[in-house]
């Protein structure tokens, strides 16, 4: 019988099950750690989704950061989290450049897509760095697009649901335009001219993948980059409704880990 699952890796398969599907092709030594690292992104990315006021996500937030620079909490993940900071399996700035991210939603505001695409760079692409790190590999360049891909891909089969919490997180001069604000957005986030940028935006991120593509991976690194191949699929369709993967998908996953290459 195959050994019960960890805390960290529970709540990754329950919750980030792409991410958890693409750590079953890491080394076994590295796997737990991939899961606590996994495992921590949820907890911050969800705090702006739970907390009832800003500033509770932003203090939910700080508690994190806290974690980070090694203030002793009790926490199913935050404790694991710690051990492996303290055994140096895990860089302390590159989770606070997560946190750091985390907080840029709590009010979203991306004037431009520019800042839009920074801030993608920064969390999503960041995170696949540091899982490419946790591999032994630094190959940052590739990563970050291909973990920016995925972060884009997510944020624009999310709009609805985000909008229903009064939060828009695109670039206001991309929906300007085509017309629209972000208090538009909240309005009505089924529009025509929504669905229409949310392809556009769609369309710069699948650049994303090509460049990636082109910078090349280290083959060590690959399981730190094939929730890709998940994002190359949602952002052909990135205005449908996100729903469990069905066989398909895992397959392109598993096709991709054999041949070791997008």
């Amino acid at each position: 019988m195959a050994p019960p699952l960890s805390a960290a890796a529970a709540l990754v398969r329950r919750h980030d099950p792409d991410r958890f599907l693409a750590t079953l092709f890491a080394p076994a030594a590295a796997r737990e750690t991939l899961f606590v690292l996994y495992a921590f992104n949820h907890e911050i990315a969800r705090a702006p989704e739970i907390a009832s006021q800003p500033e509770l996500a932003l203090i939910r937030l700080s508690w994190w950061r806290e974690v980070v620079e090694g203030v002793p909490h009790r926490h199913e993940i935050a404790a694991p989290l710690a051990l492996l900071i303290a055994a140096g399996r895990l860089e302390r700035a590159p989770l606070i450049t997560l946190i750091e991210a985390r907080e840029n939603e709590v009010v979203p505001d991306f004037p431009t897509f520019s800042a839009w695409r920074a801030h993608l760079f920064a969390g999503a692409g960041g995170l696949a760095v540091a899982a490419g790190r946790v591999l032994g590999v630094d190959a940052e360049p590739a990563l970050t697009r291909f973990g920016a891909a995925y972060g884009a891909a997510g944020l624009l089969r999310s709009v609805p649901f985000q909008a229903r919490l009064g939060r828009v997180l695109l670039p206001a001069d991309v929906l300007a335009a085509h017309g629209l604000s972000p208090a538009a957005v909240v309005e009505a986030p089924e529009a025509p001219a929504l669905a229409r940028v949310r392809r556009a935006l769609a369309a710069r991120a699948r650049s994303w993948l090509a460049e990636a593509q082109a910078l090349g991976l280290p083959r060590p690194a690959l399981p730190a980059a094939l929730p890709a191949v998940l994002a190359r699929r949602d952002l052909l369709r990135p205005e449908a409704r996100a729903e469990p993967r069905g066989l398909a998908a895992r397959l392109a996953v598993l096709a991709a880990a054999l041949r070791r290459r997008f």
